[in-house]
């Protein structure tokens, strides 16, 4: 009778030390972590957020490791893309929230079964460098013998946002695999991610980039001569998606996060944290088009995990790689 009523005592005690606290793993920079953490608190001051941040890759291998030991602790993830999310989906590890106040957001920013919510916009256009190139308005008019060796491509094996570019253009009839065949063929080497590719146009290294809208909106800001285009075939964009873990010990806070970051107050946030929002009635960020103005391309998260090996051994043969 004293093991069973000591080993009740423990599991109370377990819940108890778990009631209103939140654990987060987020690949948001640690500042705007804690901008995200203290406004939602701020919000719910009776509940207490733990958060880790890296990578996404690092999280995935963290959370892959806590699955392989039986000690999932996360009860949401906030990272970068959907493919990532998409793999834990297919795998049973995402709890649905089919009663998400997603409102009239674009359906291409959610999961069709309500297991991952976007958050924001962030959209991989045509960096230039304003002094040696001049703008183009199209993917396609990047293939010109004038680039060869000039174009900054970040690799779909290293950047999250390059490999959704990737998933995304691949299906779109007037971009497709013939887009990368002509890269290729101006002997362009994708590697890296977005940073170093911005460097590489803001230096003069390179005339074009493939880089992340709101990394070329703040070098031009801050004087660096560089721009950004909106091709008019449409852009994709990778949503920096949060979701509820299937094995969350917290789903009542972790839906309230999901609220939250999906509310007017989340998205107004976004904005105040330079990024373009899923709201469509909110002014984004200066030196960003509206949301209204720019063709965004969907991308198909389970068609992705589905075929991911055989693009990235595709993608890979095609850089002689």
């Amino acid at each position: 009778m004293r093991i069973l009523a000591a080993t009740a005592l423990l599991l109370l005690a377990g819940t108890a030390a778990n009631a209103g606290t939140l654990t987060l793993y987020t690949s948001q920079s640690a500042e705007i972590a804690q901008q995200t953490v203290d406004a939602f608190q701020a919000k719910h001051p009776d509940v207490k957020v733990e958060w880790t941040r890296n990578g996404t890759s690092q999280l995935m291998n963290v959370l892959q490791a806590e699955i392989a030991a039986g000690d999932i602790r996360p009860d949401v993830l906030l990272v970068a893309d959907t493919i990532n999310l998409g793999l834990l989906k297919k795998d049973g590890r995402l709890l649905a929230y089919p009663e998400a106040k997603v409102g009239a957001y674009d359906k291409a920013t959610y999961d069709k079964d309500m297991t991952f919510f976007g958050t924001k916009i962030v959209s991989t256009g045509i960096a230039y460098n304003t002094a040696s190139a001049k703008p183009v308005d199209s993917w396609n008019a990047l293939l010109d013998e004038a680039n060869r060796n000039q174009i900054a491509v970040p690799s779909p094996l290293y950047s999250g946002a390059a490999l959704n570019h990737l998933h995304t253009v691949i299906n779109v009839p007037a971009i497709g695999w013939d887009f990368y065949t002509g890269l290729a063929k101006l002997d362009i080497a994708p590697e890296g991610g977005n940073g170093p590719a911005l460097k590489a146009v803001a230096s003069g290294i390179a005339k074009y980039g493939l880089i992340a809208d709101a990394d070329v909106i703040r070098a031009k800001a801050a004087g660096s001569p560089v721009d950004l285009i909106f091709p008019k075939e449409g852009v994709s964009f990778i949503t920096e998606p949060a979701a509820i873990l299937a094995t969350a010990k917290n789903p009542t806070d972790a839906k309230l996060f999901i609220d939250f970051l999906l509310s007017k107050e989340g998205q107004e946030l976004v904005v105040k944290q330079g990024n373009m929002p899923l709201d469509p009635t909110l002014t984004p960020p200066a030196g960003f088009p509206k949301l209204t103005d720019i063709k965004l391309l969907p991308m198909d998260a389970d068609a992705a995990v589905a075929t991911d090996a055989d693009v990235r051994a595709k993608f890979t043969a095609t850089f002689g790689g």
